[in-house]
């Protein structure tokens, strides 16, 4: 009976040890949040380098917020920092660096875990635009760059030869008239099939800036950043090539067929300029369409520029304040930007890897979608935001004053000044 009773007490006793144990074993688990927009091929990726990262770090659990609309994100990210809440390690694009660190969203990355001499010589030349104040205030996974997507079945209907896409400027044109059906008269109003539309509130912002400007001759900023230059000459020979499109040739609209990417998307549109990242799109939503890419084409002279950039990562204020979380962040962060993560993400997103080690593999320089964006990569350039979203609206703004009627060249002299303020204020309060 006594014999009973202490082997009773003695499996109390071991049940009550292993329930402390698995207690303090949960208490020493860290749990940080990340977050980034909703956009379905980049929520799959990370969710896979989550599951990785938690399998290697088992006192680290990652809570992945990805529902939110790209609309609503950055409000979301602010009022979850003024309410002391939110992200731990957030994804932000590049051109919102200077306004999230003025309004106290990031921290710098540590030095000591992110050395500036390493990430100088481990990533992409354009990685650099995340240095402002003389530290590092994020780090990609994966880089971007724009080139021409090109539906093959639309270009063969029209006559052309679907393995000849567009080479120069002039060449789009032509072909996105030869490639527009119509039920009607040539009208946007009867458009069916688009040849090219230009979409200020997607790409063509960039397009318009870093290339078309440079191969009219023009620049868009001047080199420290503090004077908007694309009111120029050039910037008005790029701007009226660019809205030409819509109101000269009729070869399609971003407000017809649910939008320029949409109506690419869906094999309604012949030519699309767009970012890698768009792949993912087409084989989620249309792995049947058949499409190629091509480098930007060549202006007048030859040259060939192209707009690169990047989502990042950055650490937040929210992580900051905790020990435990900020040495959580700073390990995941470290882990979603290894070569192979960038490798995972071309894979499952399209976007290029971030890490020169990554995007110098011979097989993706030879594949035929992702080639062109990587072979891009050594002339693209990316443009210093101050304040990304601002300026952007800048020229949708313009633009929508050309759609009106207004010439092209008025419409940029009477919006860069509004630019111009956004970069005096913002200059103003860093000297």
């Amino acid at each position: 009976m006594r014999k009973g009773k202490l082997f009773t007490l003695l499996v109390l006793f071991v049940m009550l040890v292993s329930l402390t144990v698995g207690i303090q074993a949960q208490d020493d688990v860290v749990t940080i949040e990340y977050w980034q927009y909703f956009f379905e091929a980049r929520q799959g990726a990370m969710n896979q380098l989550i599951e990785q990262f938690e399998a290697e770090n088992p006192d680290i659990d990652v809570v992945h917020n990805s529902e939110i609309p790209y609309a609503d994100f950055i409000t979301e990210v602010s009022a979850s920092a003024a309410a002391g809440v939110g992200p731990d390690v957030v994804t932000l694009f590049y051109g919102w660096i200077p306004a999230w660190v003025e309004a106290g969203f990031l921290v710098p990355l540590p030095q000591e875990d992110f050395p500036q001499d390493w990430i100088e010589s481990f990533f992409s030349p354009m990685v650099s635009e995340s240095k402002f104040q003389g530290e590092y205030w994020a780090i990609p996974t994966a880089v971007r760059a724009l080139a021409l997507f090109y539906n093959k079945d639309l270009m063969e209907a029209a006559g052309l030869d679907p393995d000849s896409p567009p080479e120069t400027l002039d060449e789009l044109v032509e072909m996105a008239q030869a490639t527009t059906q119509y039920d009607g008269d040539a009208s946007l109003d009867n458009i069916t099939t688009q040849g090219f539309a230009a979409a200020l509130a997607g790409q063509s912002h960039h397009w318009f800036r870093e290339v078309l400007i440079r191969q009219f001759g023009g620049v868009p900023y001047s080199e420290d950043g503090r004077e908007v230059l694309w009111n120029s000459e050039a910037g008005c020979e790029a701007f009226s090539y660019l809205a030409d499109f819509e109101l000269e040739y009729a070869t399609g609209s971003n407000a017809l067929l649910d939008g320029a990417t949409n109506a690419f998307v869906n094999g309604l549109s012949a030519f699309h300029i767009d970012g890698s990242f768009r792949i993912g799109t087409i084989n989620n939503n249309n792995p049947d369409l058949n499409y190629g890419v091509t480098e930007l084409p060549a202006g007048p002279n030859g040259d060939r520029s192209t707009f690169g950039s990047y989502w990042t990562h950055g650490i937040t204020r929210n992580a900051a304040e905790d020990e435990a979380k900020m040495e959580a962040a700073t390990r995941f962060l470290q882990f979603i930007t290894t070569a192979e993560a960038g490798t995972l993400w071309v894979n499952e997103v399209g976007e290029l890897p971030a890490q020169l080690e990554a995007a110098s593999n011979p097989d993706l320089l030879a594949d035929p979608i992702l080639g062109p964006f990587a072979a891009s990569l050594e002339y693209a350039r990316a443009t210093f935001f101050i304040d990304e979203s601002a300026q952007r609206q800048v020229l949708i703004d313009a633009y929508e004053l050309v759609r009106e009627g207004v010439d092209p060249c008025e419409a940029l002299d009477l919006f860069a000044p509004v630019e111009q303020e956004l970069l005096d204020d913002f200059w103003a309060s860093q000297d």
